[in-house]
């Protein structure tokens, strides 16, 4: 008799048994070993993600419900923990000017370390 190779759970490597194509034994094990794959980037990932929820931040901070642009130094923002070097996008207008942006806020470079706080209204992809 000829026995037919069994498929494993890629977690815990018990017999599988169903579909053909079943990969885990249960969303325990497929949980699990997403997990384990995922974890070694984790760390680098969630610096990042920190890193720029924190510019969020500090923009949000200086934005305020009445305003829809203000004007702050760059010496405030880097004592407020800004990173210049962290942004999600960034939008060039027809003038030419380039706004930098961390999620909905936006920073746009002035004369004489000089920046434009601004709020985008709707979300642009």
């Amino acid at each position: 008799m000829i026995e037919v190779n069994k498929k494993c759970c890629l977690s815990c490597e018990k017999p599988l048994r169903g579909r053909s194509d079943k990969k885990f034994c249960d969303d325990y094990c497929r949980n699990g070993f997403n997990n384990r794959m995922k974890s070694a980037e984790r760390p680098f990932l969630k610096g990042i993600n920190a890193i720029l929820l924190k510019n969020r931040k500090v923009l949000e901070s200086f934005f305020s419900i009445e305003t829809k642009s203000l004007k702050v130094s760059r010496e405030q923002l880097l004592q407020n923990g800004f990173r210049f070097d962290f942004i999600t996008c960034w939008y060039t207008n027809r003038k030419g000017n380039t706004y930098y942006y961390c999620y909905e806020y936006g920073y746009l470079p002035l004369e004489g370390d000089q920046y434009l706080i601004v709020k985008r209204k709707g979300l642009v992809i």
